[in-house]
């Protein structure tokens, strides 16, 4: 993450829609998260952002590594903001956010995760783009 004028940080990354370059830039996310943020909020912010990228990746764009998984983060004024977009066709998110998986089931909870652990939760009408908001209410001092 950058610093710049007004915004504590930033990233943007544009990665091949692999699980391998997921983990690989998940491990960048994690340290420089934890120099700016609480053990609680470390949590929720890799949480969203994993969920939202291995989504983009599994179900998006099918593993297919000839396409390209968009992340950009931006933290500012206690408030992380997560956009991911893939180069999939994208999903009926009104339907998936009514589903809710069962018990025994071993997928299918990532919209419960991205409304449990955000504050909001946007898709776009596509449903390739996902925009989150979690409230970073605090932050380790400086």
């Amino acid at each position: 993450m950058t610093h710049r004028n007004g915004v504590d940080c930033e990233m943007r990354v544009s990665l091949p829609a692999t699980l391998q370059a997921i983990e690989e830039f998940l491990v960048e996310f994690g340290r420089r998260s934890q120099a700016l943020l609480v053990r609680q909020n470390c949590f929720a912010a890799e949480l969203l952002v994993r969920e939202a990228l291995t989504n983009a990746v599994v179900h998006g764009c099918r593993q297919n590594p000839d396409k390209q998984v968009r992340c950009f983060l931006r933290l500012r004024a206690g408030r992380l903001l997560i956009a991911v977009a893939d180069e999939g066709e994208g999903f009926d998110w009104h339907t998936a956010r009514r589903r809710q998986a069962g018990t025994p089931d071993s997928s299918g909870r990532g919209m419960e995760i991205l409304h449990r652990y955000a504050n909001h939760v946007h898709f776009n009408d596509r449903g390739n783009v996902v925009t989150m908001i979690k409230q970073i209410g605090e932050r380790k001092p400086e």
